[in-house]
């Protein structure tokens, strides 16, 4: 059997590195890369090409939908596993809409990451390790009236980024961006950005602002 060349992705350098050790010990999992933020993570990819990226759903500079859509655009055959603390609905479907191929809480055990790695990676499972609250939450949550793109461009917003700032994290045209902002607010019922943010999030639809830094 090949081994699995796994890219490590968490901002938080300690728990890197032991996820680093605990995996050293298993003769088919080969880490080969460890990146601290979303853009590194992106670009290391597209470099490595690893067969699997275990990446930590808070990350500096862009919310976790982009930085897995970037990880798929720069190596459409990785599979991609998400490590946690928020066992959320709202997470789960966010990740999963994206295209993450997994799940993981941060306090599971040994075996069940390496079984999760090995399950993603060599079967092409999706592997979703959280809660039955979570999971029968999440099949009884309502369709968001967003598009996924409007959903970016809220996320952002969210995070008091400028409307420049959000196309550049987009990768699209200031102009695309102002569009879409009234058609946000239409579908909410909302007369402001920060109306549509606090309104988005009290549905349900995002999650609360978290604090990080803007790309670069």
């Amino acid at each position: 059997m090949t081994a699995l060349r796994i890219l490590l992705v968490d901002d938080h350098t300690l728990f890197r590195q032991g996820l680093a050790e605990l995996l050293a010990g298993e003769a088919d999992l080969e880490i080969v890369g460890q990146a601290g933020d979303s853009i590194a993570a992106v670009q290391m990819v597209a470099g490595q090409h690893p067969d699997t990226v275990l990446l930590d759903v808070q990350m500096p500079y862009h919310p976790v939908s982009m930085t897995i859509e970037g990880i798929r655009r720069a190596s459409p055959a990785t599979r991609i596993l998400i490590l946690t603390m928020h066992d959320e609905p709202l997470l789960l479907q966010e990740v999963i809409a994206a295209g993450a191929h997994g799940v993981l809480v941060k306090t599971a055990t040994r075996d069940e990451l390496v079984g999760a790695i090995r399950a993603v990676g060599y079967q092409g499972k999706t592997v979703l390790s959280v809660s039955h609250a979570t999971i029968a939450e999440l099949a009884a949550a309502p369709r968001s009236p967003l598009s996924p793109r409007e959903l970016d461009v809220l996320k952002l917003a969210s995070r008091a980024m400028s409307n420049a700032h959000i196309a550049t994290a987009l990768y699209n045209a200031q102009s695309t961006v102002q569009r879409n902002l009234p058609h946000i607010y239409a579908k909410l019922g909302a007369v402001s950005r920060l109306d549509a943010v606090n309104k988005a999030v009290a549905a349900h639809l995002i999650r609360p602002p978290e604090n990080g830094a803007e790309a670069p």
